[in-house]
């Protein structure tokens, strides 16, 4: 190996004065070259192409993470629980911040109030907690109360949003 080539990690382009071979360009697709293929042909190839998605069984999700049985449990108990001013359960109304589960199927639900001057600030994490720590398999439950961030009509869903007439 020369001196020069064993410095350089790169490849530098010609200069444009000097003449460089020119390489063949492959041929174009054209229409005329597409395969024919009829609609039941086309509807079975894409089945084919469907088939191994559509047969996949879904990731195994831990019970307590999103989508798994014990955390969609309590979430649905904590969808039981109705604000008493607002006919929208406290989940889509978007009290609830988070709803973590550890492995020994302790629950911590992380929630605010829509103001701090609340009628029931003292009663309803106390039912949250209740009802939390009723869901069949709950080892223990905890409600943790915040008001940072604030709750704002924007972090309701869309479902509660519709029921109050704001969509």
């Amino acid at each position: 190996m020369s001196e020069e080539s064993s410095t350089k990690d790169y490849i530098a382009a010609p200069p444009p004065n000097e003449q460089v071979a020119e390489v063949a360009k492959p041929a174009r697709a054209r229409v005329d070259d597409a395969v024919e293929e009829s609609a039941p042909q086309k509807l079975e190839r894409k089945k084919d192409y469907l088939e191994g998605f559509l047969q996949k069984k879904p990731e195994t999700v831990s019970s307590g993470e999103p989508g798994g049985e014990l955390y969609e449990a309590v979430v649905a108990a904590l969808k039981e629980i109705y604000d008493p001013e607002i006919p929208v359960n406290i989940y889509d109304l978007g009290l609830i911040y988070a709803v973590d589960v550890t492995q020994d199927a302790d629950v911590k639900v992380t929630m605010t109030l829509t103001t701090p001057n609340c009628p029931v600030a003292e009663s309803m994490p106390a039912e949250v907690e209740l009802r939390a720590g009723a869901v069949p398999g709950v080892r223990d439950s905890e409600v943790i109360l915040t008001f940072d961030p604030p709750w704002d009509p924007a972090k309701m869903s869309d479902e509660a949003r519709l029921e109050l007439g704001m969509l």
